[in-house]
């Protein structure tokens, strides 16, 4: 497809698409007339790039199933995020320029998200299984969509503050019911944990049991009380949050099982921005989601997306010979072929959905791998 044609299903892309091309900053040419003597593609292939990051960004939200970005801002981020050590390893993973696809992973579902952990933050019980107003935790809930089978570990983190000496602490954890039931709590779990003085700490306990129940019967889900009792009956269980305390309310971590299969990444003609080269070829790009204005992206920050730009002349199709001999035929049955990847892989993202959990999930089909002329 030649330049001309390119700007033509350019404008057409624009025009029919939920996302403009205003919506993003081009990025600023840092030559004059000289460089676009020296370069004459380089109009084409900015053209190339801006529309990466316009399908990128309706891509994602598409593939998140979200008909707009979440509206979480900074400072309410900032509230819910867990200080917990099962977050920190995930933020751990990643790096300033973050690129977790080089592994070549390739999800069976290429369209959607592929979920492989949640984070469920704890929200207050329904006023039929308080009594006195308490308690005012927890309940965690989760997407129909989950499969029981698919659960492969669930904890519950549990925040303790410390202690004024050391001493033992009795964890209880019990299920809660209406109080038109009779009894209002089934006990879950109990444990005995020593703790020392002036230190808090995370404890988990393993619930994947009471989760496969909870997805398997929904109307079970009523939520949970914890308690955690030293010697002198004082709960140092976090439920609510005190100043000084955000983030340290209980949550459950949940990993789910992905169906990925691992494929063998291939080679194709990769160009930098100040290359002269005017065939079909893979150009880098790096997309930052907070110039989106995209808060509620937890990590990566930035990734590497990588784009497709160049002409496509018939004699450059060696792949296809026969296509080439008949396009060449009749070339006026043809609009030609394009500059399109022919391989790409996914990124692995941290996020809050719209119900404000955290999600860490494989986005399929996000760093272009290959490009080539079809």
């Amino acid at each position: 497809m030649q330049p001309s044609q390119w700007l033509i299903y350019l404008g057409l892309l624009v025009a029919f698409s939920p996302v403009g091309l205003s919506d993003i900053t081009a990025p600023k040419s840092s030559g004059g007339t000289e460089n676009s003597e020296q370069c004459p593609t380089c109009e084409f292939r900015e053209q190339s790039k801006l529309l990466r990051l316009q399908a990128i960004k309706s891509q994602i939200l598409s593939k998140l199933r979200l008909r707009q970005a979440p509206n979480i801002s900074r400072e309410v981020i900032k509230q819910l995020l867990p200080k917990a050590p099962p977050l920190q390893e995930l933020l751990d993973q990643y790096d300033v320029l973050a690129d977790d696809s080089n592994d070549g992973l390739m999800d069976e579902d290429d369209e959607h998200v592929t979920t492989e952990s949640i984070i469920a933050m704890a929200t207050e019980p329904e006023p039929s299984v308080q009594a006195d107003g308490k308690p005012r935790c927890c309940v965690f809930s989760f997407s129909p969509n989950i499969q029981p089978s698919r659960v492969v570990r669930a904890q519950l983190w549990i925040h303790l503050r410390p202690a004024h000496e050391a001493t033992t602490v009795f964890l209880q954890i019990s299920r809660l019911r209406p109080l038109t039931e009779g009894a209002r709590h089934v006990r879950i779990r109990s444990l005995k944990i020593d703790v020392s003085a002036g230190i808090s700490s995370w404890q988990s306990i393993d619930v994947k049991q009471v989760l496969q129940v909870w997805l398997r019967q929904p109307e079970t889900n009523w939520g949970i009380e914890i308690n955690a009792l030293d010697t002198e009956g004082n709960d140092l269980a976090v439920t609510s949050t005190e100043e000084g305390e955000e983030g340290l309310l209980p949550f459950m971590e949940v990993k789910i099982s992905d169906n990925s299969k691992r494929l063998r990444r291939e080679s194709g003609l990769d160009c930098d921005e100040n290359s002269p080269e005017s065939r079909c070829c893979r150009y880098p790009l790096t997309v930052d989601f907070e110039d989106f204005g995209w808060d509620w992206i937890i990590a990566p920050k930035r990734y590497k997306a990588n784009y497709c730009s160049g002409e496509c002349e018939y004699m450059h199709l060696q792949k296809y010979p026969h296509t080439h001999l008949v396009n060449k035929a009749n070339p006026r049955g043809t609009a030609g072929p394009c500059c399109t990847p022919t391989k790409m892989s996914p990124i692995n993202m941290l996020y809050f959905n719209r119900k404000e959990q955290i999600i860490y999930g494989k986005i399929p089909s996000m760093v272009v791998d290959r490009c080539g002329c079809s």
